[in-house]
């Protein structure tokens, strides 16, 4: 528990353009961003982190180089986040140096922090398909993240979240991963609870987003046993380990509880209220190739060849053209714009012509502030970072939860009043 006056010190990785830090900055002042890093390996202009350091006015705390040689820079902290790749977080015996993540694997950098730091508070965020990762076997690229943090102290909960189902303009899943050290308050409610109540009622993410509990007893729930009684070896673990994850899960205490919940239906906004009302540039109407976007868009069954001559057949379905306005938008790509399947195309509500989203448009789907990104990087580049960001107000959310939890709620209450979330 903090006390009124004292900051959660926040240190930010993989951070983009910033909206873990600027969620939580619109939700209190009680959090204080420390440290951050961004960098993008294989490119010469780092566009989003100078956007980063554009907005927070500072650039002595915001490393631009990659994670693995600036690791051991990192301050003492409260609180630890980042949205990192989905990648292959197998393991294997490298002789004397023991166990070791697969090169490359931006998990292992994560690990090594939290075993140095020990942050009472890890949040963290990667697209909904980790859960199953990889094909062949699984739920073990989970697995090991839950088994690496349970092995540091910490007990953690999970819950994919799509955004539009709490109330934003974006059906966008991603899976959040919330992590609290054996030496907090919250860890002992964690661990005395009744694991039901934790995954529906009483846990970190249902406080702010509710789920119906209805039906829901603790047979619904599947057990996996992930610790060390089980695996003696992390080798052996990501050798051996499969798993069923569900969309809703905590695990402590060397077992992973996890049940599929349907939450509680927020009336979320769409994309006419999200559209820009004035006169739009005529570069972003389509302008020809109609053809081309509907044959992108329309179903498909078509005859195609195998490198060894067999024939096959090709089908996909029909996707809405143009958008439907009255909806919430499809998941944004880092491709968005570009001439293919997942783009969106709109009405333009003073023409009526078919066009593309703008990047002011973008940034409202993920709740920034109108023109976040237009800090020099090249239009394209707006909606690339905008296909990876995160939607603000979920942080938001989630910001005000930590605080329940780590500081009386008079800090914050009167901000949160105030702050009027995109999709709240």
């Amino acid at each position: 528990m903090l006390s009124n006056d004292e900051k959660i010190k926040v240190v930010e990785l993989f951070a983009g353009v910033g909206g873990f830090r600027l969620g939580f900055e619109r939700c209190s002042d009680a959090f204080e961003t420390i440290w951050a890093n961004q960098w993008e390996p294989g490119r010469i202009s780092q566009y989003a982190y100078d956007c980063y350091v554009a907005h927070f006015k500072e650039n002595h705390n915001c490393v631009n180089e990659d994670i693995a040689k600036v690791k051991n820079q990192i301050p003492d902290h409260d609180l630890l986040v980042g949205g990192f790749p989905c990648q292959d977080y197998s393991v294997a015996r490298t002789g004397a140096k023991g166990i070791q993540g697969k090169k490359g694997a931006l998990w292992w950098d994560i690990r090594d922090i939290v075993e140095s730091k020990r942050p009472k508070y890890i949040l963290l965020e990667n697209v909904d398909r980790l859960l199953k990762s990889p094909a062949k076997q699984r739920g073990r690229d989970f697995g090991i993240i839950l088994r690496c943090l349970s092995d540091l102290g910490y007990a953690i909960e999970w819950r994919v979240i799509n955004a539009a189902e709490y109330g934003c303009a974006q059906r966008r899943r991603r899976t959040f991963i919330f992590a609290v050290h054996n030496t907090t308050d919250f860890y002992e409610h964690l661990f005395n609870e009744e694991k039901l109540n934790l995954l529906t009622k009483n846990g970190f993410f249902a406080d702010e987003f509710p789920v119906e509990t209805n039906n829901l007893t603790i047979n619904n729930v599947d057990i996996y046993r992930i610790s060390k009684d089980k695996y003696k070896t992390l080798e052996s673990f990501s050798e051996k380990f499969a798993a069923k994850f569900f969309n809703t899960g905590v695990c402590i205490d060397g077992k992973a509880y996890t049940i599929e919940t349907t939450p509680i239906l927020q009336t979320p906004q769409t994309l006419n209220d999200i559209c820009e009302e004035g006169l739009v540039d005529k570069r972003f109407f389509l302008n020809g190739n109609l053809d081309k976007w509907k044959y992108l868009k329309g179903s498909k069954r078509e005859e195609r060849k195998r490198p060894n001559g067999e024939i096959y057949y090709y089908t996909e379905g029909s996707m809405a053209f143009p958008d439907k306005m009255d909806m919430p938008s499809r998941t944004m790509l880092t491709s968005e714009s570009s001439l293919n399947r997942s783009t969106h195309v709109v009405i333009d509500k003073q023409t009526g012509y078919y066009r593309l989203l703008t990047p002011l448009e973008c940034e409202r789907l993920n709740g920034f502030d109108d023109n976040w990104t237009n800090t020099g990087m090249p239009e394209k580049f707006r909606y690339f970072v905008m296909g990876n960001a995160l939607v603000v107000p979920l942080i938001e959310r989630m910001g005000s939860r930590i605080l329940t939890i780590t500081t009386p709620q008079k800090v914050y209450s009167i901000k949160r009043q105030k702050q009027v979330a995109l999709c709240s």
